[in-house]
């Protein structure tokens, strides 16, 4: 059973999820895209990515306590 076009239909949905997430936050387009791209680009990069992963996940999780504005 070929179940790449399934994965493709989560993930589309996983997007459309997360920016309407995002524009509920006030995110901008132009925020949303350059931070989709960037997760693209950190999920299909190479291993020299890790610490600054590290940051991004950390700057999230200060966003989500409320620590730090968006």
């Amino acid at each position: 059973m070929n179940t790449h076009s399934l994965d493709r239909i989560t993930d589309a949905q996983s997007v459309i999820e997360e920016t309407e997430t995002l524009v509920q936050r006030s995110f901008t387009q132009d925020e949303i895209a350059s931070l989709l791209r960037l997760r693209e680009w950190y999920q299909h990069g190479g291993s020299d990515r890790i610490g600054l992963v590290r940051y991004l996940e950390f700057l999230k999780f200060l966003v989500r306590i409320g620590k730090l504005q968006s």
